[in-house]
């Protein structure tokens, strides 16, 4: 049955007068506030886990700030837990801050979507998310005085009633009545001069969920441009569909704003346009000012453009957009991001083959695989023949691991152009014996050339070629040359120099490497330093190296510390110290620790970094300092227990989790019964602290 009417139709609607609360105070932080909605939509059964909501609407706000101008804030998510599409609003008294730039938000309305919602139910939500940049309707929340009437106010712009005029509501009987109205005799208009289209500018906006800042975004540049007497046309990339900009609408701007938090799809139609680029909130809280810069670059020959090759790449984009530094950061992790699949596939698939043939099947598993069959079967049998074929298709996925990193790492300087150019560095490192070090070096400099290329003036009879052909031959010419002349021998010697070291090292050289990596693991549960230990540890991964096994062993232990010691506080040691929503969380933690996935603490570290972020480092670093003192290895670089048969000295390692994970669980406990901070929780800023994997 259809939801899409939700005031006319016999489906439920998106929202009811059990999921309002009027002047009330729900507690003096977003995460109170954001607990207490979720627990009402559960409670109407709009949701199956009021945690499991409450979760997913704190991991969209850790990715940016929900609060908008004039005391609004929408906190929003896709879950599996949401049974229906669902708004829960709250009046507050008092405010609470969401992170707005002019101060608390006391109207919120948490916006709930199931994980798969359709395309009907996502268009009602951006149908009230637009609503909340109209003043009369915000002042219209603020007045009124029950439930009901809030409910009539959101139902009235989900779906509003058709209305007419009283003179033709009047006029319609009487014009039945006499029948049909004579045909007009036809006038010939005297033909006038058509006038020039107006100037208009087209915009793209985007953000991570795709709920509602990708549609108030839309609406603030429309309204703008409408106070400027500029057209603005909006393609919306969001979760209620996209309809693309029409080619002739774009060719007919002045310029482009591209407000995002994420990649703009087919940013190569946009080629040659200038460009006005920044984060998707900032079409929100200053949408004129956007339009203003888009005028003028419109008007500026010298402008910053998409280029033809790199569409539209973040090097491009002007003041306004993110920094060379954040950017930087942001290409690193996405070569990381798409290599980590490679990595565990591969990895696993190593441990599996060992698990079935034995260490020693990586001499002979080559052969194996080519000189027998399952009809056929070599010494040893069918465990041998199916060890050997595992780890073969692992050591064949993990070898992608270097030019999978530079690859994306190019393409993420200069989109695709960059692919090709980026994987060839990549496999040229490897080749040369530069390894990881060679793919970070070789990935950015195929991205930085082939962002160069782009930018060469061509014809526009060339302009076709220049991606698919000229950016990816030339640049992968260069790259290659100076990563085989130039680059090569010195980042292989500055590789293999590092792998020395790190075999050479012995007692408390050793143990501190292992401190250092417990602590990058256990800061930021996730983040940017979690994954750049993790990445070194992957890259270096060698059965036949027995440091890089002991370096994996350490990371992946200290990994797992943070969840587990997190469970055994809340739910065994002192649950008291913990609210319910958070013991819930514990117990799920034991099993999100035992398979090495860091990100089980997040809700933890969320709700008071200050005390729990530096617990989990202290216990990190014993464990990552045990396991290089017991000589533990591992040669999988994923799965935790659940890998014991890939881990050497396996009794040591669980020592080493063990020891790390009470020392942890007894500093966050301790810190939170002795150390009261001056500021309430409510103060604490999550952000700072955590950043969502």
């Amino acid at each position: 049955m259809s939801h899409s009417t939700p005031d006319r139709d016999s489906g439920p609607q998106i929202i009811s007068e059990d999921l309002i609360s009027l002047d009330t105070d729900l507690g003096a932080s977003k995460e109170d506030v954001i607990s207490a909605l979720s627990r009402r939509l559960a409670d109407a059964g709009r949701a199956t886990e009021a945690d499991a909501l409450r979760d997913a609407a704190l991991a969209r706000e850790s990715q940016s700030a929900t609060g908008l101008p004039g005391g609004i804030a929408i906190p929003h998510c896709r879950s599996e837990a949401v049974v229906a599409a669902s708004l829960g609003f709250a009046r507050l008294a008092p405010k609470v801050d969401f992170g707005a730039p002019d101060g608390p938000a006391d109207l919120v309305f948490l916006i709930a979507a199931p994980e798969g919602a359709g395309a009907e139910h996502m268009k009602l939500l951006s149908s009230l998310a637009r609503a909340l940049v109209r003043p009369a309707f915000v002042g219209a929340l603020r007045d009124a005085k029950t439930p009901a009437e809030i409910v009539t106010l959101v139902n009235d712009v989900l779906a509003p009633a058709p209305t007419a005029t009283p003179a033709a509501a009047a006029a319609a009987p009487a014009a039945a009545a006499a029948g049909p109205a004579p045909k007009p005799e036809p006038v010939t208009p005297e033909k006038e001069p058509e006038p020039e289209p107006p100037k208009h500018i087209v915009a793209v906006t985007a953000c991570p969920t795709g709920i509602a800042h990708t549609y108030m975004a839309a609406d603030s540049l429309v309204a703008a441009g409408e106070r400027a007497g500029v057209v603005v046309h909006v393609e919306t990339q969001g979760s209620s569909g996209s309809t693309p900009l029409a080619p002739g609408v774009i060719a007919g701007a002045s310029a482009v704003i591209f407000a995002t938090d994420v990649g703009v799809k087919g940013k190569e139609r946009f080629a040659g346009k200038p460009v006005v680029a920044s984060g998707v909130k900032r079409a929100i809280n200053e949408p004129d000012t956007m339009i203003t810069e888009a005028l003028r670059a419109g008007m500026n020959p010298s402008a910053a453009t998409v280029d033809a090759g790199s569409a539209g790449s973040a090097a491009d984009e002007p003041a306004g957009s993110i920094g060379w530094g954040t950017h930087l950061r942001q290409v690193l992790l996405t070569g990381v991001s798409y290599m980590i699949p490679f990595v565990a596939a591969g990895g696993l698939l190593i441990a599996l083959g060992f698990l079935l043939g034995g260490y020693e099947i990586s001499g002979p598993a080559e052969d194996i695989v080519l000189s027998n069959s399952l009809g056929q079967l070599p010494d040893g049998g069918l465990a041998t023949y199916l060890g050997a074929v595992l780890f073969q298709l692992g050591s064949l996925a993990f070898s992608f691991l270097v030019p999978a990193l530079a690859g994306y790492i190019a393409f993420a300087i200069a989109d695709r152009p960059g692919l090709a150019p980026g994987f060839t560095a990549g496999a040229v490192a490897v080749f040369v014996g530069a390894g990881f070090i060679g793919g970070l070096v070789g990935g950015l400099i195929a991205g930085v050339v082939a962002l160069w290329i782009s930018r060469i003036p061509v014809p526009q009879w060339l302009r076709g070629l220049m991606p698919v052909v000229i950016i990816p031959l030339f640049a992968t010419l260069i790259v290659g040359a100076l990563m085989f002349l130039v680059l090569g021998r010195p980042l292989a010697a500055i590789t293999s120099g590092l792998t020395n070291w790190l075999n050479g090292l012995s007692g408390s050289s050793v143990i501190f490497l292992g401190i250092i990596l417990g602590l990058m693991m256990c800061f930021d549960l996730g983040g940017p330093v979690n994954k750049a230990a993790y990445a070194f540890a992957v890259a270096g991964l060698n059965v036949n190296d027995p440091a890089s096994l002991r370096i994996m062993a350490a990371v992946m232990a200290a990994g797992m510390v943070p969840p587990l010691a997190m469970a055994l506080a809340s739910t065994v040691l002192r649950p008291s110290l913990f609210s319910e929503a958070e013991r819930e969380n514990g117990k799920a933690a034991w099993l999100l620790g035992s398979a090495f996935i860091s990100e089980g603490a997040i809700p933890f570290a969320a709700a008071d970094p200050l005390r729990v972020i530096p617990s989990m480092m202290a216990g990190g670093a014993v464990t990552g300092a045990l396991i290089m003192a017991f000589d533990v290895t591992l040669s999988a670089p994923h799965g935790g227990i659940f890998v014991f048969f890939a881990i050497g000295n396996l009794l040591w390692f669980l020592v080493a989790l063990a020891a790390g994970v009470v020392v942890a669980a007894l500093c966050v406990v301790g810190a939170k019964e002795f150390i009261k901070p001056g500021a309430s929780d409510a103060e604490l800023d999550p952000d700072v602290a955590t950043v969502a994997a």
